[in-house]
């Protein structure tokens, strides 16, 4: 008997290349209040990354900023509201834990010693199926850098069951994946940079 399921499809998007000033641009804080997000990955005061992708916000801070923290609001790669305090660095760059897709605002909580800019890291995550599941196939396309396309089991950060090379020369992704697919028994989700373009998953649902 074969084996039937009930697969689905999901597109990912294009992962923002590393950009420290890409969501707000360097500026010194006089005092709690929140950042202009102007910088050139934004759109009409917000900050949006690929279709179905979060990404790693990062806070860039000249001075020690560490007394002080940053509340980043918006949403994460399914679409769910996401808040994240993060304390700010000592003349380093502090980063997030939550991948955000987008970003409506960054709060201080009082003002800055110095210049303060915030961005993206250059690594994008996604939920392909948030329980068990198969992946049964996938297409994309390579992107600028040669690199590798990560599906993991459990979480974002967990064990990595399914890795597809990639070209750096916009080739077609369509690795051969067996009839019966690759068993996520919970949870499938999939981690790339600018090695994949864009990528489509077909997986049970």
């Amino acid at each position: 008997m074969p084996n039937v399921s009930n697969v689905k499809s999901k597109f990912f998007g294009a992962v923002d290349a590393l950009d420290a000033d890409g969501i707000s641009v360097a500026a010194t804080i006089g005092s709690a209040t929140t950042l202009t997000l102007g910088g050139t990955l934004t759109s009409g005061g917000s900050y949006t990354s690929g279709d179905n992708i979060g990404q790693l916000i990062t806070i860039l801070s000249a001075g020690d900023d560490s007394g002080i923290t940053f509340t980043v609001v918006g949403t994460d790669a399914v679409g769910d509201a996401q808040t994240e305090v993060v304390t700010g660095a000592n003349a380093g760059t502090a980063t997030s834990s939550g991948y955000f897709n987008t970003v409506a605002s960054i709060t201080t909580s009082a003002a800055s010693a110095g210049d303060v800019s915030a961005g993206v890291t250059a690594t994008g995550t996604g939920t392909v199926f948030a329980g068990r599941t198969r992946i049964r196939g996938l297409q994309g396309l390579s992107g600028t850098s040669a690199g590798n396309l990560l599906f993991k089991n459990t979480s974002v950060t967990g064990t990595t069951l399914l890795t597809v090379p990639t070209q750096a020369a916009a080739e077609l992704i369509e690795p051969y994946i067996p009839d019966n697919g690759v068993l996520f028994d919970a949870g499938a989700y999939v981690n790339f940079g600018s090695a994949v373009a864009t990528v489509t998953v077909f997986y049970d649902g």
